[in-house]
């Protein structure tokens, strides 16, 4: 593999980084600025939000502008970001620096999922990918640990700092690394070309898949170290080797949910998600069980990040002649889930029902995407049918002779 998907990677560690880590600092940054779970919540929900803009606005802004110099610009917004979280007086500050890196996100992993399939062949393009995204799975694994064990111990903001360094060294190595022709062929489609891939039904659903399979799993992460401290009975200076675990299943999630999903995207999704519906209804009843919360987190981690390559190709198989805007909507709906989970899990920690509540909601929010994901898994099993080929694309293209993900 070229050594410049490393750097791509590595941007992506310190965006996952970025998105991830907060959870575990919630309640460190609640007590410095004297505001309530729900509120220090935005943080997150806030994040998430803007992610949504920048993966749609910026995108969309530079579709047809050179991919490595919009990298690069991109990684300079999210450094000045972090910059200024790391030095925010009080919770506006913090909020508009979590906006700010948020609005790199979506259009970083969107163009970056592009410029990486332009770095290889096209047999090597899914594995390319898979290797971008390596770098969100790993600033979850470690990255999120030993962030939030680096925030306990020398203050939050210490956390936000080491961040802004990581995005220096990205930039550092994009700017040496990636290849200014990388992804090339596609800069210069229009954004009406772009557009169009929006006129598939597929695209929507899912888009909107998700949204709620995403969003639920995060529901239930966004206050975890609440949950951990006051429902499990840890220690606060636990949660980071606990977070650990939960990276371990994310790692080994993301890794067998690519292999399965090579080989059958919808059901892979359905059975994940059903899944994941069920082990987020049984990690709320047993949360006082320190034991079978260890496990518990594992399983959330594991097949919640197990959807991520199946949701990522999906969108992309019904989208394959507008990958780039596509690929960044898609990027922006997991934090559309992102921001419901936690918004929901906020709204049930502030009507009162505890705080194994943001894990109820987040099975709920899981069901309905099972919902969603069986309806269109359904429809384009019956558009199959009716062609008596490979579901068609958006321009009457088959997935499969697109250079699409195979299913």
């Amino acid at each position: 593999m070229p050594v410049g998907l490393i750097a791509l990677a590595l941007g992506g560690f310190g965006i996952g980084l970025t998105e991830f880590v907060i959870a575990g600092l919630l309640p460190d940054v609640a007590a410095d600025f004297g505001v309530s779970e729900a509120s220090a919540g935005w943080f997150i929900s806030g994040y998430a939000l803007a992610v949504v803009v920048g993966a749609l606005g910026l995108t969309a802004a530079v579709t047809r502008l050179e991919r490595k110099p919009v990298l690069a610009g991109l990684l300079v917004l999210f450094i000045a970001g972090n910059l200024l979280s790391a030095t925010a007086a009080d919770y506006w500050p913090m909020m508009l620096g979590r906006v700010i890196a948020a609005l790199s996100h979506g259009a970083f992993f969107g163009i970056g999922a592009v410029v990486a399939a332009g770095m290889v062949p096209p047999s090597k393009k899914a594995g390319a990918i898979a290797l971008m995204f390596t770098g969100l799975t790993a600033a979850n694994v470690l990255g999120v640990p030993f962030g939030t064990l680096l925030g306990q111990a020398a203050g939050w903001r210490a956390t936000f700092w080491a961040i802004t360094v990581i995005g220096v060294v990205a930039l550092a190595g994009i700017l040496a690394l990636v290849p200014r022709q990388a992804g090339a062929a596609e800069a210069g489609g229009s954004l009406r070309s772009e557009l169009g891939a929006f006129r598939s039904g597929q695209v929507w659903l899912s888009i909107v898949v998700t949204v709620l399979g995403f969003g639920g799993m995060f529901g239930a992460f966004t206050y975890i170290a609440y949950t951990l401290t006051e429902v499990s009975g840890f220690a606060a200076s636990t949660v980071p080797w606990l977070l650990i675990v939960f990276g371990v299943g994310l790692f080994a999630g993301n890794t067998l949910g690519g292999k399965a999903a090579d080989r059958n995207v919808d059901r892979t999704l359905l059975v994940v998600l059903a899944v994941l519906a069920v082990v987020l209804v049984a990690f709320a009843l047993v949360a006082a069980n320190p034991v079978l919360t260890v496990v518990s987190l594992v399983l959330m981690g594991g097949f919640g990040f197990a959807t991520v390559p199946g949701l990522q190709m999906r969108v992309m198989k019904y989208a394959p002649g507008a990958p780039t805007l596509a690929s960044g909507a898609n990027i922006g709906a997991f934090n559309v889930g992102n921001a419901l989970g936690a918004w929901l899990g906020g709204v049930t920690i502030t009507a009162g029902f505890g705080y194994t509540s943001p894990i109820w909601a987040g099975a709920v929010i899981t069901l309905a995407g099972v919902a969603v994901m069986a309806f269109a898994a359904s429809a384009a099993k019956r558009s199959e049918t009716r062609i008596g080929t490979p579901a068609e694309t958006p321009d009457g293209a088959t997935a499969e002779a697109a250079g699409a993900v195979r299913v």
